[in-house]
């Protein structure tokens, strides 16, 4: 029996509530889930899991969503504080990524800012493509097949060849509840049809609860439009996030009032166990 998981988003663009004092947001994306850690943010996640009480030295797992340096810069930061933890992630977020802009080569980096043997020193490096448990309960998705739209971006250089990123590496942590799967997103850029479907194909059961970053700031408005009419008939829940976007956000807001929640720093959401 698994009681009651919460959820609490440590690190992402905007701050949800003025209390307690000091919160700080930055571009970028760190969530609590029970005892598990989804991304690290750029530098504010420790900093505000103090003010908010979660205890994430006493962590025992973290998961990378993807390499981006959004998710990935915190990381030394927080393994400074814990003992030894697993990390699960995909054997590709140590490729070299960097930024492009109008489809052309840009060369500012866009990946992980460490490198695997600095991370070795202070956790136990699980890369892994499958799904994987991680705590009781909870799951590290893996690689996620494409059906549908994603939403990739920038470079990588493989073999001295630069070339477009499929960010392959990009996963979600999954969540059984008593009324069905919560996915917890990073940035979701292997698209959210393909998340929601491989999670449910992998393990027999419907999402009722997203929360986290959707990347649907990257899609237009009839496309937004579209996905939305399409959660309505899925979701009890739906809490947006880091990449969702402020456009996004509103057609949300107005197209699925009953389910749609923004969040930020400081939000928290409860979740039944099985």
């Amino acid at each position: 029996m698994i009681a009651m998981v919460e959820i609490t988003i440590l690190s992402d663009n905007t701050v949800a509530r003025p209390y307690p004092r000091g919160l700080r947001g930055e571009w970028g994306f760190s969530v609590a889930i029970g005892d598990v850690l989804l991304d690290t943010g750029q530098s504010a996640a420790i900093h505000n899991a103090k003010l908010l009480g979660v205890p994430v030295e006493e962590f025992g797992s973290v998961v990378v969503s993807h390499s981006h340096f959004d998710h990935t810069s915190g990381m030394l930061g927080v393994l400074n504080v814990m003992n030894q933890p697993n990390v699960y992630c995909h054997p590709d977020i140590w490729d070299h990524r960097y930024l492009d802009r109008d489809g052309q080569f840009d060369g500012a980096p866009l990946g992980i800012p460490y490198t695997k043997s600095t991370l070795e020193a202070k956790a136990n490096i699980v890369e892994h493509r499958d799904p994987v448990e991680v705590a009781n309960g909870v799951y590290a998705l893996g690689e996620i097949p494409r059906k549908h739209q994603d939403h990739v971006i920038g470079k990588v250089e493989r073999e001295d060849n630069v070339s477009k990123d499929p960010i392959m590496d990009d996963q979600s942590v999954v969540v059984e509840t008593g009324d069905g799967l919560a996915l917890v997103l990073g940035c979701c850029h292997a698209g959210l049809r393909n998340t929601v479907e491989h999670a449910e194909s992998v393990y027999g059961g419907d999402v009722r609860y997203i929360i986290g970053g959707t990347h649907l700031i990257a899609m237009d408005s009839e496309e937004i439009h579209q996905i939305a009419d399409w959660l309505a008939r899925k979701l009890d829940l739906l809490v947006g996030a880091h990449c969702t976007g402020t456009a996004a956000m509103g057609i949300l807001i107005e197209r699925l009032p009953e389910i749609f929640e923004p969040a930020g720093v400081g939000s928290t959401i409860q979740l039944d166990g099985v």
